[in-house]
């Protein structure tokens, strides 16, 4: 029985793929940039006495920003920064799950 389950693993250590962490940072990256165009897109476009209060706070974190339309353009490059960084912190972290997994 021993022998059935070092081949399974072995099988699923050759299965068990890599991710390319420039890759996860541009996908995380663009839909993070998004994310915040639109989220202010929207409440811009939506309007009101008082546009977007919690969605301000973000100035907070990201310098330049406000929810205005010059403000969007700033989220979408600090939201690509933030999302690049989570998505290249997820590759990296999970690729060496599976390194140590491997036994490399």
């Amino acid at each position: 029985m021993s022998n059935r389950r070092d081949l399974e693993l072995t099988n699923l250590h050759r299965v068990v793929a890599r991710l390319r962490a420039s890759v996860m940072a541009i996908v995380f990256g663009g839909a993070g940039g998004t994310l915040v165009f639109i989220a202010t897109a929207w409440l811009l476009l939506r309007g009101g006495r008082v546009v977007g209060p919690h969605l301000a706070l973000l100035s907070n974190y990201f310098p330049g920003y406000d929810v205005t339309w010059p403000g969007a353009f700033v989220g979408f490059f600090y939201g690509g920064l933030c999302g690049a960084l989570a998505g290249w912190s997820v590759a990296w972290v999970y690729n060496l799950v599976v390194a140590i997994r491997r036994g490399k």
